[in-house]
């Protein structure tokens, strides 16, 4: 007896009251054939998990679905039909529809693990913070270069034997060295000096300031035509010797080869001071600080003391064998410079006048300056040496003798140029002659150069200005000029060129500060007006004590 299990009533009801639209796959499926057969309403027997008695009665207890319901029997499968369906579009009837068909699954990109930070920690920038955008192509090309291999070493070591032997460089030291300087331009000494007194003559137009005109900017022209001239006759053409010194009482003195004249600038006097012994002419001569005493230094090696205002001699003090080219005041102490290489101190208040010593020259001694203070002394000599000594004077002890504090041996020429720094006392300024042409400014406290400057011919004197950053230097052939420098730029403010007609030998300048005078061998003195005075705004209190010196001026003088 065979056992045909019943379908539970639920299931009954639930197919009862399916939905016609949404058909079931297994019956849309067997509404269509893609095999015709000419049998209808035959069973598919190939599904083994429907039965034919199953279609049979569920075809005779209800109608089949509307839509799913053919109408004119199967469709056949033809070639076009084939290429439409290839191609995802099956048009029946007229009416199109496009099939999505997925070819592969979707799979979604990995989550990137998120960095836990602290909250006080801000998210970092991964830009370059040189360079925020950049240029694919450029980093591209970086790339590329990076992969390739460029072969460092010369192909032929001969032409590398051959070049450097050339450049006078060294194979196998560095090119770039800072403790030795570069090769020299030529062997020939004789050759560079010559290029170096022609060069101003091939300079471009605009390169050096003209001589007729100086202009430095739109507020401040220096003239280039000397105020006042004054003929200076008889005055020795000697670069050694030391012939003009400005007193502070307004006073110049000028030694004319065996006479003393000093000239008085608010009236113009001229008074002859003295004359030098016969046979012997002035060397040497400079004011005391206040101005009240001049020092004379002769060819016999005689320093002579003389009082300005009564144009009287108060004294001569000996020592020296042969001429005393420099002197120079520190207080009541006088030092002079002998062409013996060697510095005496004079105490001019004491019949003993000799208190010091120094021996650090091999060669004459034509320049020397006392530092404003008295702590320090500078002197340069023939021996191409710029010593600097100590102050401090002692009594003298048989057979004892100084040593410089410093002593620089970068000129290569005679150092007559000397100049203390008024607004920055540290500061020395040294000028060589005509092989040397270049000045260097040194810091007396470290003894370290600071700046060099090299100009076209030789330096004979050195300025600087109190009331600007500037200091002025005076030349020799082939420019016998004036120039005027920036410190510390170093950079040229103006040239007065052709200032002389001949070696602009010696300068001084004024007690205010705005005027120098220059002498040369053409016999001439000229007042150049380099720098201005500044104007200081009077108060109220300086005003009223201004009128009551004034006041008192005039009682004083009736």
């Amino acid at each position: 007896m065979s056992y045909n299990p019943k379908t539970p009533s639920r299931h009954r009801s639930r197919s009862e009251t399916r939905t016609p639209l949404a058909g079931s796959g297994v019956a849309g499926s067997n509404g269509y054939a893609l095999n015709p057969s000419p049998t209808k309403g035959r069973a598919d027997l190939t599904n083994p998990f429907i039965s034919s008695s199953k279609i049979t009665s569920s075809a005779k207890s209800r109608q089949t679905s509307p839509v799913k319901r053919p109408t004119s029997g199967s469709y056949e499968v033809t070639e076009r039909l084939r290429r439409q369906a290839s191609t995802g579009v099956i048009r029946k009837g007229g009416v199109e529809s496009r099939l999505d068909v997925v070819t592969r699954d979707y799979v979604p990109p990995p989550k990137k693990p998120e960095v836990k930070r602290a909250r006080s920690q801000p998210a970092r920038d991964s830009r370059d913070r040189f360079i925020t955008t950049r240029d694919t192509a450029v980093d591209e090309v970086v790339a590329s270069l990076d992969m390739m291999n460029l072969n460092t070493e010369p192909s032929s070591p001969g032409h590398t034997a051959r070049l450097a032997a050339a450049a006078g460089v060294p194979i196998n030291k560095r090119v770039l060295a800072y403790h030795e300087p570069p090769p020299p331009a030529s062997s020939d000494t004789m050759l560079s000096q010559q290029r170096e007194l022609v060069k101003p003559l091939y300079a471009r137009p605009g390169a050096l300031p003209s001589s007729t005109a100086s202009t430095t900017n739109k507020t401040r022209r220096i003239p280039t035509q000397p105020e006042r001239v004054l003929d200076a006759p008889g005055i020795a053409d000697d670069f050694y010797l030391n012939l003009v010194s400005w007193g502070a009482m307004n006073v110049l003195a000028v030694a004319l080869d065996t006479a003393t004249y000093i000239w008085k600038a608010e009236s113009g006097e001229v008074v002859e001071l003295g004359e030098a012994p016969e046979g012997s002419y002035v060397a040497s001569v400079d004011f005391s600080a206040d101005g009240q005493f001049l020092g004379v230094g002769l060819a016999t090696g005689e320093v002579e003391l003389w009082d300005v205002e009564t144009q009287t001699k108060l004294r001569t003090m000996t020592g020296h064998s042969v001429q005393v080219a420099c002197l120079s005041w520190n207080q009541h102490i006088l030092s002079s410079g002998c062409a013996d290489g060697s510095i005496w101190h004079h105490d001019v208040r004491v019949a003993r006048h000799k208190v010091g010593e120094l021996l650090g020259h091999t060669g004459e001694v034509c320049g020397m300056k006392w530092r404003e203070d008295g702590e320090l002394l500078a002197s340069g000599g023939n021996d191409n040496v710029v010593n600097v000594w100590d102050g401090r004077v002692g009594d003298v002890a048989s057979g004892s003798r100084s040593t410089a504090r410093w002593t620089k041996r970068n000129h290569t020429a005679a150092v007559k140029a000397l100049a203390w720094c008024p607004w920055q006392p540290a500061l020395l300024a040294s000028g060589g002659g005509t092989n040397d042409a270049t000045v260097h400014v040194w810091n007396t406290t470290t003894g370290a150069r600071l700046h060099s400057l090299t100009t076209p011919s030789q330096i004979t004197s050195i300025q600087w200005s109190p009331h600007r950053k500037e200091f002025l230097t005076t030349h020799g052939f082939p420019t016998n000029s004036i120039m005027i420098h920036s410190y510390p730029s170093m950079e040229r403010v103006a040239e007065i060129r052709d200032a002389h007609d001949s070696r602009v030998l010696w300068s001084s300048i004024s007690p205010a500060g705005d005027i120098v005078c220059t002498g040369a061998g053409d016999e001439n003195l000229k007042f150049w007006r380099v720098w201005d005075v500044p104007k200081v705004k009077k108060t109220k209190e300086a005003k009223e004590l201004g009128r009551s010196s004034t006041h008192s001026g005039i009682l004083a003088i009736r």
